[in-house]
């Protein structure tokens, strides 16, 4: 856990040019820099959430279990996973919307000039001439932010709702 939040507390600026630079040294894609960048990003959130999830299960459900006999494996699928959903789900929203910036932020140190990243450093050049330009990369990026939530809120209403608490 100690791993986890200092991972949070170093910038996503200084940390960007340094995965860049290393996986620009073993010939990796640009792109793939951009996505570790943005996985970096999302990172707190993912671990976190399901990991408190998983550790939120009612304790008598788990000594219900322990009393059945259940072996941990089915433990963690049959009770620990269905009771993590909504915490999985919660962080995914929190990712879904991070993920964008991750990548915006990755691609300056990258060198892609072709993406919202790019698009963003050169029109904030020339604001004062063309605004328009800039307001739009935010609006496309918000855009992006809001798709990719309303995915995983509509993959929340599909596996939640097939949940076996909701099942009856």
């Amino acid at each position: 856990m100690p791993y986890v939040v200092a991972s949070q507390t170093v910038p996503i600026l200084a940390v960007a040019p340094i995965v860049v630079v290393y996986l620009g040294s073993l010939n990796v894609a640009a792109w793939f820099s951009v996505a570790v960048i943005a996985a970096y990003l999302t990172f707190f959130p993912v671990a976190i959430n399901p990991l408190r999830g998983l550790l939120s299960t009612d304790r008598r459900a788990v000594e219900l279990m322990n009393a059945f006999a259940a072996g941990r494996w089915t433990i963690l699928w049959k009770l620990r996973v269905p009771a993590a959903l909504p915490y999985i789900f919660s962080a995914l929203k929190v990712a879904a919307t991070a993920c964008v910036v991750g990548a915006i932020i990755g691609e300056a140190p990258s060198s892609i000039q072709d993406g919202l990243g790019g698009y963003i450093v050169n029109f904030n050049q020339y604001y004062t001439l063309s605004p328009q330009n800039l307001w739009a990369t935010n609006i496309i990026a918000a855009l992006l932010g809001i798709s990719f939530f309303l995915v995983i809120v509509a993959a929340e209403k599909i596996v939640v709702r097939r949940a076996p608490e909701h099942v009856a």
